[in-house]
């Protein structure tokens, strides 16, 4: 059986125990339709629905849907309009159509046609702002307790979608070492986003989200996406935040480079150390949450050996001090979506792990299991809105950070698939290996 085949009948059988346990023998799954700007007919880039995409491999086809009920073969509608303005999206034949009862609709008239009396008996699952959606009969819309149990089970990949995560890695490493070059060469954000996109042929909306592309100081914004369309007069360092997809499934990847030899290069090499010590550390049967402040611990060591903030990892950690410099997560589920769903699921019912007010931003608080795709993404910055609250406090060296303001940051981020007994893979830099062996 091939590995899409084995996939196939996972996603079934999570469909068959959620349905099951929620009092639902059919769900109708809605690929989703472009939304259009308020006060005007341009659309914005349309994303599929997650949940369309786990059953098949189908991006770029709004209006579509699938129809399952339970131990039922699916039932892909895939929409293909008769329209002389637009073109059409190109759906191979792949072996997902082996899979399912296709039925091409150039009208969603025709669907619900086809459905009947089933329409009522199913369970919707996404986006209804337009119509006809809206004002289909359903038994319920998006039932919280159903996308609760099928968001708890989908943290545990299937050997699909670790194969296409392993592509869609490789294709961002690729990307990334086109910037990296371009970033050497002296080219502006601009310029490097250009780079990043032509190394893979991808248009910026077939990216899984926005890239972040910082020169000098605007690494240490944590989100930054603004592009400067000229090259500072000195290029000091360069972070860069980017993925690719295929199939569906998302890459994420963090570098940061130094444009010369010394101090903020030394503080990249310390940081991937940190890093590279932290990965050894993941096996099942631990929290995520120990990763995080074992990642604490060990930037707070970098903070000491650097001369950023006095004393032991563990006084700069328990007096929060680390986290003026590392504010954001450990790391993040990753899948389907890039900040991938189920994160603070205790269980497949719904119920939820509470976050911890210390760290606000952890997005991941589920114990690791074998089978778990998630980044590990340490940080370490100067922000200055942060380092506000500590303003005067002598245990800071204010002259040193003052030193590595100009640079902006660090982050370092890396896809793991858990294996058991620490036997994991890290998907980022087996990607990177695998284009320095060609």
């Amino acid at each position: 059986m091939s590995s899409y085949a084995n996939h196939i009948a996972t996603v079934q059988a999570r469909f068959d125990a959620a349905l099951t346990a929620t009092g639902f023998d059919s769900v109708l799954i809605y690929a989703g339709q472009p939304r259009v700007a308020f006060l005007d007919d341009n659309a914005a880039p349309y994303k599929v629905n997650p949940l369309f995409k786990y059953w098949i491999p189908v991006l770029e086809s709004p209006k579509s849907a699938i129809y399952y009920k339970v131990g039922e073969k699916p039932v892909v509608f895939l929409f293909q309009p008769r329209d002389f303005w637009h073109a059409q999206a190109e759906v191979p034949h792949e072996e997902w159509q082996q899979h399912v009862e296709l039925v091409v609709i150039d009208e969603q008239e025709k669907m619900t046609a086809w459905l009947g009396d089933k329409l009522a008996a199913a369970a919707f699952i996404g986006e209804d702002f337009a119509e006809p959606v809206a004002s289909w009969q359903v038994k319920a819309r998006n039932p919280q307790a159903l996308i609760d149990h099928l968001h708890f089970h989908r943290a545990i990949k299937t050997s699909w979608e670790i194969e296409n995560m392993r592509a869609a890695n490789k294709l961002a490493a690729t990307a990334h070492l086109a910037a990296r070059d371009a970033f050497f060469a002296g080219a502006s954000e601009l310029e490097i986003h250009h780079a990043y996109l032509a190394a893979i042929a991808a248009r910026e909306t077939q990216l899984p989200y926005n890239s972040i592309v910082a020169l000098n100081e605007h690494g240490a914004i944590l989100h930054y996406d603004m592009y400067q369309t000229k090259a500072p007069a000195q290029a000091r360092s360069f972070l860069i935040d980017a993925g690719a997809l295929y199939k569906g499934y998302c890459a994420d990847i963090t570098r940061t480079y130094a444009r010369e030899s010394g101090f903020f290069a030394d503080l990249i090499a310390a940081m991937d150390d940190a890093q590279q010590a932290l990965l050894s550390e993941i096996k099942p049967g631990i929290s995520y949450y120990q990763l995080h402040v074992s990642q604490h611990l060990k930037i707070a060591q970098v903070l000491s050996e650097f001369g950023f903030v006095k004393g032991s990892a563990e006084s700069i950690y328990e007096q929060g001090y680390s986290s003026a410099f590392f504010p954001h997560g450990l790391g993040h589920f990753i899948g389907l979506q890039v900040h991938d769903v189920g994160g603070f699921l205790a269980n497949d019912r719904g119920d939820t792990i509470a976050r911890d007010p210390r760290h606000p931003f952890l997005r991941l608080l589920r114990e690791v299991e074998a089978g778990q795709v998630f980044t590990i993404e340490p940080g370490l910055y100067v922000v200055d809105q942060l380092l506000e609250a500590h303003a005067g406090n002598n245990d800071f060296n204010w002259q040193r950070i003052d030193e590595l303001r100009p640079y902006g940051g660090v982050r370092i981020e890396d896809s793991i698939v858990v294996g058991e007994d620490g036997n994991n893979e890290n998907l980022t830099r087996d990607a990177f290996a695998s284009l320095a062996n060609h």
